[in-house]
């Protein structure tokens, strides 16, 4: 790596302790950065990006040992499970929410509230199983068949509840969903589909939609790097291989798209203009090819993470501490600018600063059981 993962971790923690207090006092979820912190734009504290906040804080506090971290962390957390009395606005991102929050806490302090909270979560999403073979992604009536591929990740909290309880039901949901997404969302060349519509009364395959991606049949990076890093998980959580040999064909999909500066197009099959980069998917997609790198020992896999984060060292990052949030040119969604379009967005900075710390070796895994 071109670039110190010390050196880039250690300016991250001296931006966020001079940045996070501003959210601190407004006793906000950041979303998004710039001037100042900006909140989600839907469905407030239970907007599905909420956990990645607390869990910035509790990488920033492993990597740093500042109790100011923690202290932030647990605050955000309150925030969250406040939620819980108003959870018909929660989905399949209570993962997402609650396991980057509760159940960091859980893992790095031992809080037993925090344990029953993170179980509370799990019990949600393993509420929304569809005996036909899926996880429902949302809400509305006309969603009942509706599975994305981002929930690969929110799945770590289903195996850290069967780990917990010695309850199989929440690992064996997990399985049953995973194995619907390597049938029905994983295409011969190793790209995922965002959105894939079932018949919630018979599991069939309905069809496939765009999603965020740029048109049907697109590859959404994003969505790539779910799959890639949701089915490294898989394999770490499960030890079947046939999760691994998944994930390694959507990475080598990845890695064979990324740009000669490093960055990640949001969409693979865009076209050349508008421009549009989403290095959200650049930073969550290095986290899974550390972590199948020391899975295979493919030294491809390191190369390509350290070329990512090069790239988003030397091009994209915001190290003043007079602005909010550090990592830019993040993009929501190919086609919605409403969530914001080449920003700072949180999630960006959450997964960047793992990635740092899986190479400072100072990640506590928070999505592992």
């Amino acid at each position: 790596m071109r670039n110190s993962a010390c050196d880039a971790m250690q300016r991250a923690v001296e931006k966020y302790r001079a940045t996070a207090p501003f959210a601190a006092k407004s006793n906000m979820l950041p979303y998004r950065g710039g001037d100042k912190w900006l909140s989600a734009p839907f469905d407030g504290n239970s907007w599905w990006t909420g956990g990645f906040w607390p869990g910035l804080m509790w990488q920033l506090w492993e990597a740093s040992k500042d109790d100011w971290f923690m202290g932030e962390a647990i605050r955000a957390e309150d925030l969250l499970t406040a939620e819980f009395r108003t959870f018909e606005r929660l989905n399949h991102d209570v993962g997402f929410m609650y396991l980057l929050s509760c159940g960091a806490r859980y893992k790095l302090t031992g809080d037993r509230q925090a344990r029953v909270d993170a179980l509370h979560a799990a019990s949600l999403l393993m509420g929304r199983f569809n005996p036909a073979g899926f996880i429902r992604a949302w809400n509305e009536p006309d969603r009942t068949g509706y599975a994305i591929i981002d929930c690969l990740m929110n799945l770590s909290l289903l195996f850290w509840a069967s780990d917990i309880t010695g309850d199989p039901r929440f690992a064996r949901v997990a399985r049953i969903h995973l194995d619907t997404t390597l049938r029905h969302f994983l295409r011969p060349d190793g790209s995922v589909c965002h959105i894939v519509e079932f018949d919630p009364n018979t599991g069939a395959r309905v069809r496939a939609h765009a999603g965020q991606g740029c048109g049907p049949g697109s590859a959404w990076s994003r969505g790539q790097a779910w799959g890639l890093y949701g089915f490294t998980l898989a394999h770490i959580n499960t030890g079947d291989v046939k999760y691994l040999d998944a994930a390694r064909r959507v990475a080598d999909f990845f890695v064979a798209h990324i740009r000669s500066d490093g960055l990640t197009d949001c969409d693979f099959a865009q076209p050349a203009t508008p421009e549009r980069i989403d290095n959200i998917a650049g930073a969550c997609a290095a986290c899974g090819l550390i972590e199948l790198h020391r899975l295979t020992d493919d030294a491809a896999y390191l190369a390509a993470a350290e070329t990512l984060l090069d790239g988003l060292i030397e091009h994209c990052c915001d190290w003043s501490k007079d602005t909010c949030g550090l990592l830019t040119r993040c993009t929501a969604s190919y086609r919605d600018d409403a969530a914001g379009v080449h920003t700072s967005i949180v999630y960006g900075d959450y997964f960047f600063v793992e990635a740092l710390a899986k190479l400072n070796r100072t990640d506590p895994m928070l999505w592992r059981r």
